[in-house]
């Protein structure tokens, strides 16, 4: 499960880039370095002609006022009726510095991609009360993570992005497809 993840533009000329666009289009506050659920973050979502940073909150509402939904597992988000209609048509992206797991020791760690400083995830999007809100799709942890979480996220590699928003199948696709290794660092 991501439970967290961080959003720094002074790790990422990328992530510096997405905040320019999102400051150049929209007004708004949004949150910067360790993103938490329920804040407002830059998400990457279809545009005219390609991928457009907007600001969207984290975590669909939760059932009869129950916590707030962070996450959607890849394996059952096409047969679950709050996340079916996203998955086929509200793809979006979760751009980051890196997301953050605990050990059983309760230590917080890091992950980012090996050699590269900006880690997108994949995830959906949907309207709560005329709020835009996203949550992250995970699936089984790969070698790189398992013997610290069972869960992870489903990591894009750049050059897929424009395919998980704008075509489905592609998106399929890349649910079932093993995420790629990441590298690990103990956090503060």
């Amino acid at each position: 499960m991501c439970g967290r993840y961080n959003f720094s533009q002074e790790e990422s000329d990328e992530i510096r880039e997405i905040v320019r666009e999102v400051e150049r289009r929209q007004r708004g506050e949004f949150k910067m370095g360790e993103i938490y659920p329920t804040n407002v973050a830059p998400v990457l979502v279809a545009g005219d002609e390609r991928p457009v940073p907007e600001l969207l909150t984290w975590g669909f509402p939760g059932f009869k006022g129950q916590r707030t939904i962070i996450n959607a597992r890849a394996e059952t988000a096409p047969d679950k009726p709050m996340f079916r209609k996203c998955l086929e048509q509200r793809r979006c992206v979760i751009p980051s510095t890196g997301f953050y797991e605990w050990d059983e020791g309760k230590q917080k760690i890091r992950f980012n991609l090996p050699g590269d400083r900006a880690l997108y995830m994949a995830g959906l999007y949907n309207e709560f009360a005329g709020e835009p809100r996203y949550v992250i799709l995970t699936t089984a942890a790969n070698e790189s993570i398992a013997d610290v979480h069972n869960r992870m996220p489903v990591v894009l590699p750049r050059e897929r992005i424009a395919e998980w928003i704008g075509d489905l199948a592609s998106a399929m696709d890349i649910l079932h497809t093993v995420p790629p290794m990441l590298d690990r660092q103990p956090a503060s």
